[in-house]
């Protein structure tokens, strides 16, 4: 039993560790960000294991884990209210051509790596564009102004 409420408390400590860290940084992850990712899932398994190298205490941990996932899963499906706490919400970054610095400033979003996303979906700036926005995944979608 102590594997298992150890096993939530790491997961609950990953979680909010990845919401913390923004959608952006992980959806775009560098070398250094996965070095990080590894080291912090070593680090975690350790402090939930301990010294447990059994093979029960792997499918406790694991099934734990798995079983904290898909309740945050399907209480993000169920319950609406929690999605924004649990999944977060989408930020608008332009609106009508225009940046909003607060928001880029919020997520840690660069004017440049905005314009060089923009020019990926195959625009040449921003006065073009009705809507960007942050999504929960950490894409940024680009709606185009009409006409």
């Amino acid at each position: 039993m102590d594997i298992v409420v150890r096993a939530v408390v790491g997961f609950a400590f990953v979680f909010l560790l990845a919401r913390i860290v923004g959608r952006r940084e992980l959806s775009s992850m560098e070398p250094f960000d996965l070095l990080l990712l590894v080291m912090i899932g070593d680090l975690v398994q350790q402090g939930i294991t301990q010294n447990d190298f059994s093979v029960t205490g792997l499918m406790l941990a694991g099934g734990t884990i798995s079983l904290m996932a898909m309740a945050i899963s399907y209480g993000t499906f169920k319950f609406p209210r929690l999605r924004p706490l649990l999944d977060g919400e989408p930020v608008i970054l332009v609106e009508d051509g225009k940046l909003l610095p607060k928001n880029l400033g919020r997520e840690r979003i660069t004017e440049g790596e905005l314009l060089a996303q923009a020019r990926l979906e195959g625009l040449d700036g921003i006065d073009g564009v009705r809507f960007a926005v942050l999504e929960t995944n950490g894409q940024i979608s680009f709606i185009r102004k009409s006409g």
